[in-house]
């Protein structure tokens, strides 16, 4: 398909009038109180707004609606809507939820759903197709970045290294930026798989062969950095979150071959520390704990690096390693410990003081899970289908109830707003309510 003559078509089928103001949001304090949140400040637990939730780390709003059971009478399928095939997980707002798809094959597709019935409200597609190499072309070729709203717009990552912003209630297309044109850099050979962080009137996303800021009203790149070759062993997996080790406000963000912190209004690199990683599949989102930095590769190991200050900026050395390798999930820490999705398909438990093992599960699992906390529990959503209520404990793996919630894949990541549970399914979103 030319990109030269992309061309964008908007289906708007109505418009649905919706909150976009909400409370302040307080961020959970159980993983780190320096992890921060980008426009989701804005939002109370009504909204699910972007990657990982309101504070990009799993965690809901402290004090906020929590499922006591996940058991059919309890929590209730609400509605359930068919859609194309995809990855992101849904993105919620006040009234809507939206979903990024793919069609046939060749186009992208946005949808917005009213949030209590399920009907459809608009959608938007652009042509977007791309076929991903190796052994990732049998998980499917379809869109994977999770979008992210500020309460005005939705940025949407497309495969082809496309990044466009559409207004959230009519779905109309506001900007779209093409970053292999704009940085002459090669469509990124697995897609574009960052999820987009919005903060202040910006935006930052791991595109164009590096990490780019961008005007959210415009679109015009402010600045970027961390630039690679791109193609098959550059352009990031990961997705970039904001932090304050030492108190200094930075993005957190790692790329195929290193974990790096980036100031924000000015793109300069603070430090950085290589990450090894097989073909360089550095995938989850780093965690911040205690001014320090975790974070886990496929072919590598997890790793603790210690963040100080020095009259020169940061150094950067390595606390501890722990052999154990995650794959494409990100974790989640209650109490200084780590709860993580293995690469070998099981779930362990590692104290995050000094790398120890508290035990790994006897049982597997799928290739994939998301996790959703409130600092008790767990809701864990496998890709087999499977949703678990976890015990977080530090003898063993505690699942309290599991239920399959799903006969397809669930590649997307939980959502949870409000007393509703998201979860997008490969052909499907469904709404559960308790």
């Amino acid at each position: 398909m030319s990109r030269s003559k992309e061309k964008t078509k908007l289906s708007v089928m109505k418009t649905w009038p919706f909150l976009c103001c909400f409370s302040i949001f307080i961020a959970s304090t159980v993983v780190s109180a320096q992890t921060e949140t980008a426009k989701e400040t804005k939002f109370d637990d009504m909204a699910w707004p972007q990657w990982r939730g309101p504070t990009r780390d799993g965690f809901i709003k402290e004090g906020a609606p929590w499922p006591i059971s996940i058991v059919k009478d309890k929590l209730k399928l609400v509605w359930r809507k068919e859609i194309n095939k995809g990855y992101p997980g849904p993105i919620v707002s006040g009234k809507l939820v939206f979903t990024a798809e793919t069609r046939d094959a060749k186009d992208e597709v946005v949808r917005a759903f009213d949030r209590a019935s399920g009907e459809q409200v608009w959608e938007a597609e652009w042509p977007g197709s791309m076929r991903v190499p190796f052994f990732a072309w049998k998980n499917g070729s379809w869109v994977r970045s999770t979008p992210a709203y500020d309460g005005k717009n939705l940025y949407v990552g497309g495969m082809r290294d496309l990044l466009v912003c559409l207004e959230a209630k009519t779905g109309k297309k506001k900007w779209s930026v093409d970053f292999t044109k704009r940085y002459e850099s090669p469509v990124p050979s697995f897609g574009f798989v960052c999820s987009p962080l919005v903060t202040d009137d910006h935006l930052f996303v791991q595109a164009g062969s590096g990490l780019v800021k961008l005007e959210t009203e415009t679109g015009k790149s402010v600045w970027r950095t961390l630039a690679d070759k791109g193609g098959m062993y550059g352009s990031a997996f990961s997705s970039p979150s904001i932090a304050s080790p030492k108190g200094k406000r930075q993005l957190l963000t790692q790329t195929r071959t290193n974990l790096a912190g980036v100031d924000l209004a000015s793109g300069e690199v603070l430090w950085s520390q290589p990450v090894k990683a097989f073909r360089g599949m550095n995938i989850l989102t780093p965690t911040i704990f205690n001014d320090n930095v975790f974070t886990s590769s496929y072919g590598g190991k997890s790793l603790l690096f210690n963040l100080s200050k020095t009259p020169a900026g940061f150094s950067v050395s390595k606390k501890w390693e722990n052999r154990q390798e995650a794959y494409m999930s990100s974790p989640i820490v209650i109490d200084g410990h780590c709860y993580m999705h293995l690469r070998k398909q099981r779930l362990t438990c590692i104290d995050m003081k000094n790398g120890e093992t508290k035990w790994i599960s006897s049982k597997s699992f799928g290739n994939y899970w998301s996790m959703v906390s409130n600092g008790k529990e767990i809701l864990a959503l496998d890709e087999d289908g499977d949703l678990f209520l976890i015990e977080p404990n530090l003898e063993k793996l505690v699942i309290k109830e599991s239920r399959e919630i799903s006969k397809q894949p669930t590649w997307g990541h939980l959502a949870l707003a409000g007393n509703q549970l998201f979860v997008r399914e490969l052909k499907a979103i469904a709404c559960y309510e308790w």
